[in-house]
């Protein structure tokens, strides 16, 4: 990936340096790592290693001091090279576990998974709900609210629940509503919801009944209704308040920016779905620069899809740059695998 190959001194040294930053955040100077003894090296050889360092771009040198800061090239050596991912202790799978347990819908199992990775982590925690097209409806239910106002419930096979109101322009009563209910389930159910935007018109062609009104209204709506979750629907955030505490973000307009990063749910949505070259069930990273947006460049991103049966999510954590990347891919690896045993399950 690299052009330049690292000596073993200067992995050493590239290693102590991000990890001393990790956990200070402060620059760090050639006088602390030689305090180190498995460095063993004067604090002169430290400099030149360090120049060296920070001529290929891994390192960087604040104004306003004598100490290094890794860059974000100098990050992704780390993660891709020096780093070994943590191990769950026996006590945190369990904690995890017993957390889950209780919780049988799949609203509630994201829900709570997304609070676990941010309490463990001390990081944002972000788990996006799977994409619907390919869920297969299992059910779906009308609920009146008034006499034009009509809930639909749509049931993806796995415990996934999408919810919409429509209008109607004839009142209905209740039976008259059963029965279109057990007409659309019986045919529908089974089918994935893209094939159902895709047919639905063919599939209800026949109806010439009293039917037709909500039959032509689900038709008029079937690109709203078998369709993916709204972007403010499929994502749930927690852990907030975990961010603000990082030193990163004393300074005001950085403080600003996470806020308007973590209310922009769009934002979040994108660099979670956004697909990579990397195989298929891989703990993902994105660090700083790597990102598209400007405004992410102060970020890392470290996520992982997990199955629903036939449909994917992804969960993750929104940090800092120096975030302690062998722990926050540890538990995001263990919960997106432990999520989908989970729904396997059911």
């Amino acid at each position: 990936m690299y052009k330049e190959e690292l000596t073993g001194r200067e992995k050493s040294i590239l290693r102590c340096i991000i990890q001393q930053f990790i956990l200070t955040a402060a620059p760090v100077g050639s006088r602390y790592i030689s305090k180190k003894d498995y460095i063993g090296l004067s604090p002169a050889s430290i400099r030149n290693i360090m120049s060296d360092l920070e001529e290929m771009g891994f390192i960087d040198h604040p104004h306003t001091s004598a100490g290094r800061i890794p860059t974000d090239k100098g990050y992704r050596y780390y993660v891709d090279s020096l780093m070994e991912i943590q191990k769950l202790k026996a006590f945190e799978k369990s904690l995890i576990s017993k957390k889950l347990e209780p919780f049988q819908q799949a609203d509630e199992l994201l829900s709570i998974a997304s609070k676990i990775l941010s309490s463990i982590t001390n990081q944002v925690a972000c788990v996006l709900y799977p994409k619907l097209d390919t869920g297969i409806l299992e059910q779906i239910r009308l609920v009146p609210l008034t006499s034009k106002r009509l809930l639909v419930v749509v049931s993806i096979k796995s415990g996934l629940v999408k919810t919409i109101t429509l209008e109607l322009t004839v009142e209905i009563n209740e039976s008259h509503l059963n029965e279109v209910q057990s007409l659309l389930s019986e045919r529908l159910s089974g089918l994935k919801l893209s094939e159902i935007r895709k047919t639905f018109s063919e599939r209800f062609k026949d109806i010439q009944s009293e039917d037709k009104p909500i039959i032509t209204l689900f038709l008029d709506s079937a690109d709203k209704i078998f369709t993916d979750f709204k972007t403010n629907e499929k994502v749930v955030i927690s852990g907030t308040s975990n961010i603000f505490r990082q030193p990163e973000f004393d300074n005001p307009e950085r403080f600003q920016g996470i806020i308007e990063l973590i209310e922009d749910k769009n934002i979040i949505v994108h660099i979670f779905e956004k697909k990579s070259d990397d195989p298929i069930g891989e703990v993902l990273v994105s660090i700083g620069s790597e990102n598209e947006a400007r405004e992410l460049e102060d970020y890392s991103f470290v996520k992982k899809e997990y199955s629903v049966d036939d449909v994917t999510g992804t969960l993750g954590i929104i940090g800092p740059k120096r975030m302690e990347y062998s722990k926050v891919m540890a538990i995001v690896d263990y919960m997106a695998n432990i999520l989908t045993d989970y729904f396997k399950r059911e």
